[in-house]
């Protein structure tokens, strides 16, 4: 006896399976009403549809006579029919028979209609989704009737009633559901409370975790009767080891400070499907900002980079390339290409936050992101390759998406799909999947925004990449704006010497091709083209193996125009973006680039930072640090250079970035040293800021002149924790955490440098000093020159009344009576010894800081004014900054009305120009043909004040 072909052995099946039917049908010929020929056709298809037949030739029978076999369904159908089958469950065990009965009855339905062509994709995915969603609701309906029962009502603190909400995810949240699919689901309710009006109370969260594994159990526990959906709550906060439900706000927490870049994706399906859904949309709402982000955050388009490595990784090693799902080309990388522009661009475009691929498809041709036709063979491929996965579950109600191996299997599938034999479906399933694995391809490995192909592009594109004969090169770059194109050739041609260019992958070499013909562009339209090219190519050269930047300029055209137009101003912020390239993020949107926060504005932006890192995570915490003060200067010199803020405004946004920071650094140092040690039973802490800073001057590199002080009657003292130390003790290592803070190398950098030598006794002094030693040493041992820098102090951080001792032993000191002619010998002395050491210019220059008549004068003759007159005008002792310490001297009739104009004119000029250089990155040195009457008058005052 010869073997069956796989299509004869197919038959043969079929018959034996009609023959078991027909004996199961009793009188009724359930096959002539159904016709011959789509029965043997359906029980091919499918061993499930098969097997329920024969099993329970009823259910058939019921679907024929309820019309239900051949009807459309619409979305409410399944939950209208649920709800009558379920009016009289009494308890949990009913509930599981009745739940497990209606979905073979609906499940029988849906694959016959699909295997027979009587339901479309859409059709299809519309009833299962339907059906799950309404044996999710209506169980929970039940169950939650038989909970409240017990326990009573969940309520909030006002009693208001509680319920449980249920989140779809993945397929179900789509209203894509496959034949064997697992539902994915999340647990949440709004508020925490107890229950009321039962005979047992219980906390919410307690109820709604019962509530909710009985709501699993009721789903996917295998009895007799099977199961109803697998369910899967991996995917709710914290996995596995997560609580099963959880409140709004513990749910909104979670994504704030851990919600991870996967769950991102993942939350692009979700939806509230059960329970309370108008209060699930609620929360979904709220978790918006999480999911699209109003710009590309480049740790989002890194982490889809590797996703697609991961892909296929994950293919070569589990051999699943005949996988349709996850294999190449298969419907992951479909939704993987919706997801991706979901993702960079959804946070603009609200039209993008759709849960459907086909739909996301859609938005994306209509929106010129993709092609027409890369969208139709997109959505071409995912019916068939949704249809093949269906045609695989349908067979035995598992869930598979591996292609069979076998011939019987393959024919079977040939033939459910409607082509006659193997070789024909598998042709036509590899050019699917192969349209799907190239637009993949081009989406993750080519740049998204396209340069265009018109003359001008071209010709950008020919000047760098060398197609352009060299004799019309230097016309082209004239054209252009570079006045010097020798020089412009030779930045281009310095990047594509750099080692970073050469390294480059060929995913980045298109991007960079892309790049810098439009760098070339937007240059060219500067004063200085050819300088802000080679700061340009500088920074590129730096990100250039971290594509995403350079996905990023490519795709934004207004980054890209903020950054050349900022690095044609300031060679400083160049180089600022250069060493810290996540700057780039900035330029998105110039809205806040040109507006910086203010003080208040300042330290929540930072709070909200450091609340979504681990309390004992002070790595990333400094890093964060660090990028808050980078992110925030850039801000302020952008602002600066657009004249959108003048001078002193200038230095009060740099100072409070650096309060700000401050302030951060002394509670991340307190909690690490109270959690090790309990506190001190005195908490007076105080960080005294000296120099620029306490002056409220600071520049674009200052350090910071610090000075830590403590109230403490007894620093003997042990504190209050189970391993005490000395109040001595604990408050020197808390000022030395903040300095590590600052001042540790971390991939971000150095913080600030600090420098300590204002402290008593300098660099051999205590590095804290309690207020009483402070007090003695600065009315007993400190210097002249300790007490003109005591001039520019202040509180920055700390505790409130430990800055007002302060500030109150300041004012003393600085009022005490002193010789003036002492005092002024000591002053003169002290700028002579600082002008030999630091100025030195060279012949014809002026040194903006230390030159005679320069910044440093200006301070002395304050300094000196304060010293000499505090005590006869109190006026002298509220101030810190020169500014106003010079409109006191005037009112207290020291300086003339037109010596303090000029000395503040002067004052503000010199720094000025000192940021504007600094900004350059060049040295606070000019001609010395400048500030000729300004140099004067100062030089006049200083002769009038401090001659001897």
């Amino acid at each position: 006896m010869t073997d069956l072909s796989p299509s004869d052995a197919l038959r043969e099946a079929a018959l034996r399976q009609l023959q078991q039917f027909r004996e199961h049908c009793g009188a009724r010929d359930l096959i002539a009403e159904l016709g011959a020929e789509p029965v043997a056709r359906a029980f091919i298809c499918s061993e499930f549809i098969a097997h329920n037949c024969i099993r329970e030739p009823r259910l058939m029978a019921e679907l024929l006579d309820s019309g239900d076999l051949r009807a459309t369904y619409d979305a409410s159908t399944p939950a209208a029919r649920l709800t009558k089958l379920l009016a009289g469950v009494a308890n949990e065990a009913s509930l599981a028979l009745h739940l497990r009965q209606f979905r073979r009855r609906e499940m029988l339905r849906i694959a016959w209609r699909d295997v027979l062509g009587w339901a479309d994709l859409g059709e299809t995915m519309r009833d299962l989704s339907s059906l799950a969603d309404a044996c999710i609701d209506l169980a929970l309906m039940q169950l939650e009737r038989f909970a409240v029962a017990v326990w009573g009502t969940p309520s909030n603190a006002h009693g208001e009633p509680q319920r449980l909400i249920v989140i779809a995810m993945g397929k179900l949240g789509a209203s894509e559901l496959n034949f064997s699919s697992d539902v994915d689901l999340i647990f949440a309710y709004p508020e925490d409370g107890e229950t009321r009006g039962g005979p047992r109370a219980t906390s919410n969260g307690e109820f709604f975790t019962r509530l909710g594994q009985q709501l699993v159990n009721a789903l996917s526990q295998t009895t007799a009767d099977g199961w109803v959906f697998r369910v899967d709550l991996r995917l709710r906060p914290f996995g596995d080891s997560g609580a099963l439900a959880l409140s709004f706000d513990a749910t909104e927490q979670y994504y704030q400070e851990h919600g991870r870049e996967w769950e991102r994706y993942a939350l692009i399906k979700a939806r509230a499907c059960a329970g309370d859904v108008a209060a699930g949309t609620q929360l979904l709402h709220t978790l918006t900002p999480f999911v699209y982000r109003r710009y590309l955050d480049f740790g989002a388009f890194e982490s889809l980079r590797d996703m697609q490595r991961m892909i296929a990784q994950e293919v070569t090693r589990k051999g699943w390339s005949e996988n349709i799902k996850l294999g190449s080309g298969g419907i992951r990388e479909i939704e993987f290409i919706g997801q991706a522009f979901q993702l960079i661009r959804g946070g603009r475009q609200p039209a993008l936050r759709e849960r459907r691929i086909q739909l996301v498809l859609d938005q994306l041709r209509d929106a010129h992101y993709l092609p027409a036709y890369v969208v139709r063979e997109l959505q071409e491929a995912y019916v068939f390759l949704r249809n093949s996965e269906h045609r695989l579950q349908e067979y035995a109600d598992q869930q598979t998406h591996l292609l069979p191996s076998d011939a019987l299997g393959r024919a079977r599938l040939a033939y459910a799909l409607g082509y006659a034999d193997w070789s024909t479906y598998a042709a036509i399933l590899r050019k699917h999947m192969q349209h799907v694995h190239d637009h993949f391809e081009q989406v993750f490995a080519a740049p998204q925004a396209q340069s265009g192909a018109g003359a001008a592009a071209l010709e950008l594109a020919g000047v760098w990449n060398g197609t352009l004969p060299n004799e019309v090169l230097s016309p082209v770059l004239l054209r252009l704006g570079y006045a010097v194109p020798d020089a412009a050739l030779e930045s281009l041609s310095q990047l594509r010497r750099s080692s970073a260019f050469r390294a480059l992958s060929s995913t980045g070499q298109q991007r960079l091709d892309q790049l810098v013909p439009l760098i070339l562009g937007a240059a060219g339209n500067s004063s200085n083209a050819a300088e802000t090219l080679q700061r340009i190519l500088r920074l590129i050269e730096v990100v250039a193996r971290r594509t995403a930047y350079l996905a990023l300029l490519v795709e934004n055209p207004m980054a890209l125009s903020q950054l050349v137009k900022l690095c044609s101003a300031s060679a400083w912020i160049a180089e600022l973006l250069s060493r810290h390239p996540v700057l780039l993020d900035e330029l998105l949107d110039p809205r806040s680039l040109y507006t910086p926060p203010d003080a208040q504005a300042l330290r929540a932006e930072l709070a909200q930072h450091l609340a979504s890192i681990a309390p004992d995570d002070l790595e990333q915490q400094m890093e964060a640090l660090r990028q808050f003060k980078q992110a925030n200067v850039l801000r302020v010199a952008a602002a600066d250079i657009a004249d959108a803020l003048p001078l002193m405004i200038v230095s009060d946004h740099l100072s409070w970035i650096a309060e700000a920071v401050i302030a951060a650094a002394l509670e991340l140092a307190w909690r690490e040293l109270n959690a090790r040690h309990g506190a001190p039973r005195e908490h007076g802490f105080a960080v005294i800021a000296y120099g620029k800073l306490g002056g409220l001057e600071l520049g674009y590199g200052s350090d910071l002149d610090l000075v830590f002080l403590y109230s403490a009657t007894d620093p003997e003292q042990l504190t209050s924790g189970d391993k005490p130390i000395t109040s001595a003790v604990f408050f020197t290592r808390l000022a030395q955490r903040i300095v590590h803070i600052f001042t540790a190398h971390t991939p971000s950098g150095v913080l600030y440098d600090v420098d300590l030598r204002l402290r008593p006794s300098g660099a051999s002094g205590l590095l804290v000093s309690t207020l009483a030693a402070y007090a003695e040493y600065q009315t007993s041992a400190a210097w002249t020159w300790e007490h003109q820098a005591l001039v520019r102090a202040r509180p920055v951080a700390g505790d409130a009344a430990t800055a007002q001792r302060f500030t109150a032993l300041r004012r003393e000191v600085l009022a005490q009576s002193r010789n003036r002619d002492q005092l002024r010998h000591e002053v003169h002395t002290m700028r002579e010894k600082m002008r030999a050491t630091f100025a030195r210019p060279d012949p014809g220059k002026f040194d903006l800081k230390q030159g005679y008549g320069g910044i440093v004068d200006i301070e002395f003759l304050v300094q000196f004014g304060v010293l000499a007159w505090a005590q006869q005008h109190a006026a002298l002792l509220e101030f810190a900054d020169n500014i106003r310490l010079l409109e006191a001297l005037g009112s207290a009739d020291k300086l003339g009305a037109n010596d303090v104009q000029m000395l503040c004119d002067a004052y503000r000029s010199y720094r000025a120009r000192q940021h504007k250089l600094a900004l350059q990155s060049t040295p606070a040195v000019v001609n010395e043909s400048e500030y000729v009457e300004s140099r004067a008058g100062v030089r006049r005052i200083w002769n009038m004040l401090l001659a001897v």
